[in-house]
């Protein structure tokens, strides 16, 4: 009998976690609380308890070939960076193409996960859940998959800000902000400087009288369109070679050559922004006109909020300003498991004790699993897609989990490691490297790309996943889920890229890309040093790594490395 497998969430992660059940020969159900799929991406103008929302604007900051899933790649005519429309266009594309929705239940609510009473050998799940005419059904599982994200209850801190109760003003939580027309003429201040803060601040600066964005730190902003127009050009770390650079070179000299990089965009202690921490210290914000606005007068960056008195709110460093009629808190959401057994995975300070913020350690049987409870730098649907790979392997007993006490040993050293990283904040306490991170999983799916095996087996490849974009499509070269066509996917990164730019015919040629000689140098280096370590240990392999016949090897693949 195949094992049945209770998907909590029809968002990416559920979406991507249903594929994964199927590939792996289980039998998926997932529950889906609202009537469609797309989570956090589908926008709709009353938003629903206990989720996020997203106004109406949004578009992701992170690059379609960076956002998609490892074996469905984005359209090549689909824009680079994708309004959230086209986002869930992509979802229904790739649940109908995986014939995915048909194992969904809409507007499905779990009210109970709970072990069942011989889950020390079954392993079993009982869950209870509600219909929306309220009424109730039981159901027994053989694993269960939450995948409910980490945007689900609003943090509004009033508490912190004296005064809001008599202000004269509106004020609501960003996921009530929708359109910025309503504001036009209107004085607002801003709480928060993260992607959403810097979104709504620029967007309301464009009808509103002033805009006031109120910031504790300030904050590192990030653009998406990078040197010479390439999107995925930025000082974090989305390319191999350049987390290998990161993780041999000291902490702060990896920031310092980051900060430099960024202020040659601007000035961010010219404009108020600089923060006190380093760059590599807290989660970026990416925002291409901030700066514009700033400089134009629309966006005024000020100090945190002291007090609010009537219809004037004074700030820090003494400042008033009067007849304000909007306070936007863009201040993040919490996280929870209310349907689950309070002892079993509590939340406290937005922190939960779970293996790679997957499982939790002390459970006798590893049949319960958190999916998408990251907040990476990079994409979060490929990790996503990669703990679903993980997870449904170790529910049918393929991978096995340490033991406790290694599992405990791994979220204190990680504790430890962010707290020792970033600045104190609720937003930190689940943040993970891309590369990084979906290594390891990788690791121990059987899927994480090798390097040496790529440099003999396939030179043009391994130049690719070496300098290029650390695409998601390298995690399905090989191991359980090799995908074909995983490796045209990778060859032809660029073209999906470029291809969304061309949108008018033109006979000029195109001007030499300033990049390339670089990337020739650092990839002749790369491969010198690597044709010397392995003459070195292995001579014999001297024959495989004849110099004339990678030269030819190579050649057709060094323009991708744009």
């Amino acid at each position: 009998m195949s094992r049945r497998v209770c998907v909590i969430g029809g968002g990416s992660s559920g979406l991507t976690s249903i594929k994964s059940c199927l590939d792996e020969g289980l039998e998926p159900t997932c529950f889906e609380s609202s009537d469609d799929i797309g989570g956090l991406w589908r926008f709709k103008e009353n938003p629903e308890a206990d989720r996020a929302s997203i106004y109406h604007s949004v578009i992701i900051n992170t690059s379609k070939e960076m956002m998609c899933f490892s074996d469905f790649p984005i359209p090549a005519h689909f824009p680079n960076y994708m309004h959230n429309s086209l986002i869930m266009d992509y979802f229904r594309m790739y649940a109908e193409h995986f014939q995915l929705t048909k194992h969904i239940r809409f507007q499905i609510r779990v009210l109970q996960v709970k072990p069942r009473p011989d889950f020390s050998r079954s392993g079993q799940w009982d869950v209870e859940t509600e219909n929306k005419k309220g009424e109730k059904e039981k159901h027994i599982f053989d694993a269960v998959m939450i995948c409910i994200g980490h945007h689900c209850h609003p943090n509004l801190p009033l508490h912190d800000f004296p005064g809001i109760d008599k202000f004269k003003g509106q004020y609501f939580h960003s996921r009530d902000y929708k359109t910025a027309e309503e504001w036009r003429g209107k004085r607002v201040v801003v709480i928060g400087i993260g992607n959403s803060g810097g979104d709504i601040a620029v967007e309301l600066s464009r009808v509103t009288k002033q805009v006031f964005l109120s910031t504790r730190r300030g904050a590192w902003i990030l653009n998406r369109v990078g040197q010479q127009g390439i999107v995925w050009k930025s000082p974090f770390c989305t390319l191999h070679f350049k987390n290998i650079t990161n993780s041999v070179l000291p902490f702060g000299l990896v920031c310092r050559l980051g900060e430099n990089k960024i202020n040659q965009r601007f000035n961010h202690s010219l404009y108020s922004l600089q923060p006190k921490h380093r760059l590599f210290s807290q989660h970026p914000t990416v925002n291409d006109e901030l700066p514009n606005r700033i400089l134009s007068g629309t966006v005024q960056v000020k100090p945190n909020i002291r007090r609010l008195q009537g219809s004037s709110i004074e700030f820090d460093d003494g400042t008033v300003e009067d007849n304000i009629d909007l306070v936007v808190f863009a201040t993040g959401y919490n996280f929870s498991f209310p349907f689950l057994p309070s002892n079993m995975l509590p939340v406290s300070g937005n922190k939960a004790n779970l293996y790679k913020y997957m499982f939790p350690p002390g459970l006798e049987r590893p049949t319960l699993v958190v999916i998408g409870l990251v907040q990476p730098l990079g994409a979060i649907m490929p990790i996503s897609e990669m703990q679903a790979r993980w997870a449904t392997r170790v529910f049918k007993g393929l991978n096995k989990l340490p033991s406790m006490d290694c599992m405990l040993k791994d979220i204190k050293h990680k504790e430890e490691t962010i707290a020792k990283r970033y600045v104190t904040s609720q937003r930190h306490t689940i943040q993970v490297d891309y590369i990084d991170y979906m290594d390891q999983i990788a690791y121990q799916v059987g899927a994480r790309p090798s390097l040496l095996r790529l440099l003999l087996r396939d030179p043009g490849v391994w130049l690719c996943v070496l300098l290029g974009p650390c695409t998601p499509y390298q995690y399905r070269l090989r191991g359980p889920g090799q995908w074909d066509g995983a490796r045209q996917a990778i060859l032809t990164t660029w073209d999906r890229m470029a291809g969304a730019l061309k949108t008018r015919p033109s006979d000029i040629p195109e001007p030499k890309q300033r990049s390339l000689p670089l990337t020739l140098t650092v990839g002749a280096a790369a491969l010198a040093l690597g044709y010397y370590w392995n003459i070195h240990n292995h001579p014999s392999l001297l024959i495989a790594l004849d110099p004339t016949t990678w030269q030819d090897k190579i050649k057709p693949y060094l323009p991708v490395l744009w």
